[in-house]
């Protein structure tokens, strides 16, 4: 009789266990290589046919298909709600049939909150970090999107609170991740979610993020696109672009000879980056800060977001991308570059067409 009792509480132990070790793996949320679907339902003015029509079912397949574990989903207030925060529909049907192609396709997906009418990383006007009516605005747009994801599994789908926080002081974006990650955890307990740093998710300002205790289902988040004269270089929206000039990676970006062969009307603008040197000891250096605080916290680190424009010089912005690949899988840091489907940044082209050498050193290959 003792030993049948013995026996009765091994199994309800080894039961429990097991049992035990399937809620977690129900909960754990880890990407490593992916890649972003930007320009659908996030800063793009497609709407209808066009927009459906931009990233399908073959793109995951194809994403899939590259070698990549997960895909990063930037979306648009003005995409998903009309002003009055009435969904709109139809974006949130591709939103979802997105997220179970990638289920399908045994990838997971990150939904970052991108762009709001309240904050928008590249303009100095941004009422969210001053109006308590665009706080709790902001709030319930995450409130209505756990509504709708929220019985997609917690290891698929993970919510990225928002894309690039530009708060004037840190205790701003703070304030503002404390409110929401209670809230979204009244309903959702066991989310992953992403919290990135203030100022353009900067490795920088990482000291100064606030990061909620005792809470594994977080993964803090950075983005990289430094040296800003290389990865920019004659970009159409930046200061660069009347730049044609030289850039070197790795080493110093410009030499003193060539700086002074150009015209005094481009000193000015590229004066700030003369002096600087980059190569993968100085980039781990600066990512330095980031990977301190997420050990200190246990907790996951992740890119979410980096690239070089694809017309700047070959060789030097090849030699970047291996850089970073190599240190996201030395320092065991996820990533998604920036993105899958642009004419600037892609891995494939505005028409679908793979930069084939990009795609194998972005996937590891």
């Amino acid at each position: 009789m003792k030993l049948k009792l013995a026996v009765l509480l091994l199994l309800v132990v080894l039961s429990a266990c097991t049992s035990s070790q399937s809620d977690q793996d129900m909960d754990h949320f880890e990407v490593f290589r992916g890649t972003n679907l930007a320009h659908w339902l996030s800063q793009s003015n497609r709407r209808g046919e066009a927009r459906a029509a931009y990233i399908t079912q073959a793109d995951i397949q194809n994403i899939k298909s590259m070698g990549f574990d997960h895909v990063r989903l930037p979306v648009d207030e003005e995409q998903l709600w009309d002003s009055s925060g009435v969904r709109h529909q139809d974006a949130f049907r591709l939103l979802t049939q997105c997220i179970e192609w990638c289920v399908e396709n045994d990838l997971r997906i990150i939904v970052d909150l991108h762009i709001l009418r309240s904050h928008y990383f590249n303009t100095g006007d941004n009422p969210l970090w001053t109006d308590p009516v665009e706080q709790e605005k902001f709030v319930a747009l995450w409130m209505d999107l756990s509504n709708a994801l929220k019985e997609y599994p917690n290891n698929r789908v993970a919510y990225e609170l928002m894309n690039e926080p530009v708060a004037d002081e840190p205790d701003q974006w703070n304030d503002l991740v404390r409110t929401t990650v209670a809230r979204i955890r009244e309903q959702e307990p066991r989310r992953t979610l992403l919290i990135g740093s203030n100022r353009w998710q900067s490795v920088a300002t990482f000291e100064d993020l606030y990061i909620p205790e005792n809470d594994p289902h977080i993964i803090l988040t950075f983005h990289y696109y430094d040296p800003f004269l290389l990865t920019h270089w004659n970009a159409s929206w930046t200061a660069l672009r009347s730049y044609t000039g030289p850039v070197h990676y790795p080493g110093v970006l410009l030499e003193k000879e060539e700086y002074d062969q150009l015209p005094d009307s481009i000193h000015a603008v590229i004066g700030p980056y003369r002096v600087l040197e980059y190569d993968k000891s100085h980039i781990l250096e600066e990512w330095s800060a980031a990977i301190k605080v997420a050990k200190r916290h246990g907790l996951d680190l992740y890119c979410g977001e980096f690239g070089v424009i694809k017309k700047a010089p070959d060789e030097d912005r090849l030699r970047w991308y291996q850089d970073m690949i190599e240190l996201f899988e030395e320092n065991q840091i996820g990533y998604a570059n920036w993105n899958y489907k642009s004419d600037n940044f892609g891995l494939v082209n505005g028409g679908g067409q793979p930069n084939s050498v990009l795609i194998d050193i972005v996937s590891g290959e």
